[in-house]
Formats: structure tokens, C-alpha cells, sequence
């Protein structure tokens, strides 16, 4: 059966699809269940009335709001939390082989599954809308899934952040499209289904999974190819990477940018309260004019990208315009998370150089602070050794950066003695920065609160368990200094 999709000057048929296999499913457990992606993927599960169990290491927020969903979660991984009817089992990227559920898993013959494999069952059932991208997955997947909410199409949706106006990181709609944030980790991506994908931009990450930069252009290659022919693919058009990874897909193809050879540009833009206006063109023709709703450039690409993916999904361009512009943005995404005494606290998840370098400059322009405090977790010693350079480079627009114990997650113990935080601070200083390390996220509290005055902003940065810094600092700032 084909179902028809207006998009303007033609008619764009996709395919319907089913899939039989998560349609019979009952009962599924989740090994990392706490995971920004799990959580996500464990919500939408509970909202479908699949009964779910899971397991997570640590206590969180997350894990309680699943409890009180309905998840059955137990804290500690044991072969004994896998329940004896279990249809299927699911875990994170971050599980080991040894992990004694996984093995228990397979020793009893229930059926197995990566995250991204789960997911891409889910989006089988719908029209796939996937978003892809060294950088920015989050903020576009939200942005598409936010505004086919307010048009009344009722998506089903994954995210990999928490979106407040989005009620959680996850939904189940009764529409036909699925949007999902297409990861390249380990491969993941290629499990995924899409009719409709975005490639945001193609940089070196994941290097202790890949072999290097062609290799990672290797795999977005691969992950276009599995859009359908009648589908379709929007590419940056200024990303060199990008576009090396669209030159064999066979579906249709458009760029953005804001270069005049991009299919979606962006003319004209200005700075106005801190963030861009910019008039969005579509083949040369006026398209809308869009009030970018998150302050810097790397938002206005990713609006571009919304933009082209919403029209496809059948969206009027007015209606685009007044729903992207009341977006508000994704969690531990240039949050603000307390003002007092002059002071400004912000929390922000990036991980990578040109996530770090484009955030910081968003930050300056629309804050514009007396003085820019960074701390910076970095998350993995094979990233940090990986990029060490790339990384020392990226805290031009700070003032301060601080640097705790790199956060430790996946590497070998043999990886970890290769790099350290004082390697990346005296990086920083080689490259005229003003770097600290401070062992402790306790010495970083206090060597803030002994050194802030009003007028400066302080930002938490990565991915791990820096946002307690933060929580930290606002907690004082609000208190009688």
C-alpha cells in the first residue's frame, strides 16, 4: 500500500510499513535501562503497554521516573533480574559482553537485541524520520518532533535528550512518522530504518570504534544507502564529509547551508536579542522567514535541516515558522540553570571540540559576560588522547577553564593511563588559554565560589556527572553570599 505525501510542485510516495515482531511483543528488558537513549526507548515501550523490566547500576532521576511509569528496574546487573517470561532482552552500547544479564540472556535463548536495533523495529512500523550527525542530533530531532506535535500530526518519537515541552525524551502517537536521532557510535545507525534522513555534519568522534575519518565517511555512506529510492536525504551542504557520504545514495538528495549551491539556504541573517533571524530560501524561492529559536550559528544549520524535513513530512511553511520559533531547546543544552547576584549559571551536555568552540561562541553572544567560566569534563581517555589538540583549541572564547578527572566510561585501563586532564590543561595553556586542573568537582565548587563576582557566567560542559557542579554553584549564588 502507498501512501501519498505533498510536498509542494510534486507528490512524494513512501511506503507504508509493518513489522509483526514488535507487534507480539510483551515483555522486554533493558540492560542499562538509565541511558539517555534507553530511558527514551524504555518510555515509549511503557506508553505502547509493553510490560518493561530493566536494570541500571546506580540510582537516578531517571530510573524513578521509569518506576513510576511502571518499570520494574532493580539496581545491580544479575542473571535474576531477566524475568522468567521475557520476550526479549535489549542493551545499551555501553554493555560488555560479560555483563552476567546479557550472558544469561543468550544462555536461555531469549532473543537479543542492540538499542538501536529495538528502535529500529519501532521505526519500521512508521515513516522514519532520522537525523544524523557528528553534532546537533538532539537539538534537530526535537525541533522536527516538537513542531509535527503542534501541527497536530502526532508523531511517535525518541530523543536522546529530555524535551520539556515535549513531556520526556520519548512519545507514542497515532501519526505515520517516527523521528529518531540516528547515531553513529559503534555502528548504530545502520539498524535503523529511515524514509526520510538528515546528515548534519560528518567530523573524526568515536575513533576507540573506528579506524579513522574515511572510515567514519564509510559509515554515514552506508547509513544513506539504506534510505529507499522513493525517500529522501538532506545533506549540509557546506560539510565536505557530508557530502562524500551522500555521492551513492540512491534516493533524492538536497542540501542546506547558507551558501547559494545549497536546496535549503539560509539569506540575510541578523543578530536580534542575542539570537539569528534569517530569511530561509528553497530552490532560489522564499520559503519563510524563521526567528531561529536557540542562540548561535550551529542552530541556524540545524533549523535549515528541520526545515527541509518538515516540509517533506507534509508541514505548511507558516506553520513551521510559528512552531520552530516557540521551541525552547533540549536538556543540558545551553540550560540555564540559576541567575543571582549577578551571576549566571549554565549546564550544557558538549563533548567534542566543535560542539565546545560553537557553544561557547553562542554563549558570548548572547549573554556577553564580564568574564566566560568553562568547566570542562571530558568524557573517555580515547577521545581526549584522540583529539587532545582539537580540544585545546576549542576554549578560545573562554575566559577560565577548569578541568576535573577525565570521566571514565568504556576505555581499558590500559587507555587511561595515555592521557589525563593535565595533558588537555597544559594543551590549553600552550594555546594562550587560562586552564586549571582540579581534581575534584568539591575543589571546583570551591575555588568558584572564592573567585566568581557578578557579571560572570559559569558553564558546566560534558557528558558525564558535570551538571552536579552546577547544581552546586546555583544552590550557593542563591543563598545570602
Amino acid at each position: 500500500m502507498l501512501e501519498g505525501m505533498e510536498t509542494g510542485k510534486k507528490t512524494r510516495r513512501v511506503p507504508a510499513r509493518a513489522d509483526a515482531d514488535v507487534k507480539a511483543t510483551r515483555k522486554v528488558h533493558l540492560i542499562g535501562v538509565g541511558g539517555s537513549g534507553m530511558r527514551a526507548l524504555a518510555q515509549m515501550l511503557i506508553d505502547r503497554g509493553v510490560a518493561v523490566s530493566g536494570s541500571e547500576s546506580a540510582p537516578s532521576a531517571a530510573v524513578d521516573r521509569l518506576t513510576r511509569a511502571g518499570a520494574a528496574i532493580a539496581l545491580g546487573q544479575r542473571a535474576e533480574n531477566i524475568p522468567d517470561d521475557c520476550d526479549v532482552v535489549v542493551y545499551s552500547a555501553a554493555i560488555h559482553e560479560q555483563n552476567p544479564e546479557l550472558q544469561s540472556a543468550r544462555q536461555r535463548g531469549v532473543e537479543v537485541l542492540k538499542y538501536s536495533q529495538m528502535l529500529g523495529r519501532l521505526m519500521a512500523e512508521r515513516v522514519g524520520v532520522a537525523v544524523s550527525g557528528t553534532h546537533g542530533k538532539s537539538t534537530t530531532t526535537a525541533m522536527v518532533a516538537y513542531v509535527l506535535t503542534q501541527a497536530g500530526l502526532e508523531p511517535s518519537f525518541v530523543v536522546g535528550a529530555t524535551v520539556e515541552q515535549l513531556g520526556g525524551p520519548s512519545g507514542v502517537g497515532a501519526g505515520r512518522h517516527f523521528v529518531a536521532e540516528a547515531c553513529e557510535f559503534d555502528r548504530s545507525f545502520l539498524n535503523l530504518c529511515p524514509t526520510y534522513a538528515a546528515i548534519l555534519n560528518v567530523e573524526e568522534d568515536h575513533l576507540d570504534c573506528y579506524r579513522d575519518l574515511s572510515d567514519i565517511v564509510q559509515a554515514f555512506r552506508a547509513f544513506a544507502a539504506r534510505i529507499p529510492a522513493e525517500g529522501l536525504l538532506v545533506i549540509n551542504g557546506e560539510d565536505r564529509n557530508a557530502l562524500q557520504a551522500a555521492d551513492q545514495a540512491s534516493c533524492e538528495v538536497e542540501s542546506f547551508g547558507l551558501t547559494d549551491a545549497c536546496t535549503w539556504q539560509g539569506r540575510d541573517l541578523r543578530m536580534v536579542g542575542g539570537r539569528y533571524v534569517t530569511d530561509i530560501y528553497c530552490r532560489g524561492a522564499l520559503f519563510t522567514r524563521l526567528h531561529v529559536p536557540l542562540p548561535g550559528l550551529h542552530n541556524v544549520y540545524n533549523s535549515l535541516a528541520a526545515c527541509a524535513l518538515l516540509h517533506h513530512a507534509g508541514v505548511p511553511a507558516e506553520q513551521i515558522a510559528t512552531h520552530l520559533g516557540s521551541f525552547t531547546g533540549t536538556r543540558r543544552r545551553m540550560t540555564l540553570k540559576g541567575q543571582a547576584g549577578g551571576i549566571t549559571v549554565l549546564d550544557d551536555y558538549a563533548h567534542h571540540p566543535t560542539e565546545i568552540q560553537a557553544t561557547l561562541r553562542a554563549i558570548r553572544d548572547f549573554y556577553q559576560p564580564r568574564r566566560l567560566w568553562c568547566v570542562f569534563q571530558p568524557h573517555q581517555h580515547s577521545r581526549t588522547r584522540f583529539l587532545l589538540k582539537d580540544f585545546a583549541r576549542s576554549f578560545g572564547q573562554a575566559d577560565e577553564v577548569l578541568v576535573p578527572d577525565i570521566y571514565f566510561v568504556r576505555d581499558s585501563e590500559l587507555e587511561k593511563d595515555c592521557v589525563s586532564s593535565q595533558d588537555l590543561v597544559g594543551q590549553i595553556r600552550f594555546n594562550g588559554g587560562s586552564a586549571l586542573y582540579l581534581k575534584t568537582f568539591g575543589q571546583i565548587v570551591e575555588h568558584l565560589r572564592a573567585n566568581l563576582a557578578a557579571g560572570d557566567l559559569v558553564v558546566t560542559m560534558g557528558a558525564g556527572t558535570i551538571w552536579e557542579v552546577a547544581d552546586d554553584i546555583v544552590r550557593w549564588i542563591g543563598r545570602d553570599r
